[in-house]
């Protein structure tokens, strides 16, 4: 299954709405980390070490799938992110 790669840049009131779409987040990932089809996810952090949005690397069938996964996310909902990238990925390291 081929892998693509989300990233959220937070608006100004991503952190504030984190704090309340964070479970939310999270419980929309795990059945997608369940079936072992999430890579990598975690936030991207300013100098200050504060969210200030997320990578997610993740399996999907095709480029409509992963872009339904990244649409439905929580964080995109609520404008905990003010912009989304969905990219197909391709891995060359780890080999």
């Amino acid at each position: 299954m081929p892998l693509f790669t989300l990233i959220g840049r937070d608006g100004p009131h991503g952190l504030e709405l984190r704090k309340t779409q964070r479970d939310l987040h999270l419980q929309k990932l795990r059945p997608l980390s369940a079936q072992g089809r999430v890579k990598f996810a975690g936030p991207l952090r300013n100098e200050a070490g504060e969210p200030k949005g997320s990578v997610i690397i993740f399996e999907a069938a095709d480029l409509r799938e992963a872009k339904a996964i990244a649409a439905a996310d929580p964080y995109t909902t609520s404008g905990v992110f003010e912009t989304v990238e969905v990219f197909e990925t391709l891995q060359v390291f780890p080999e």
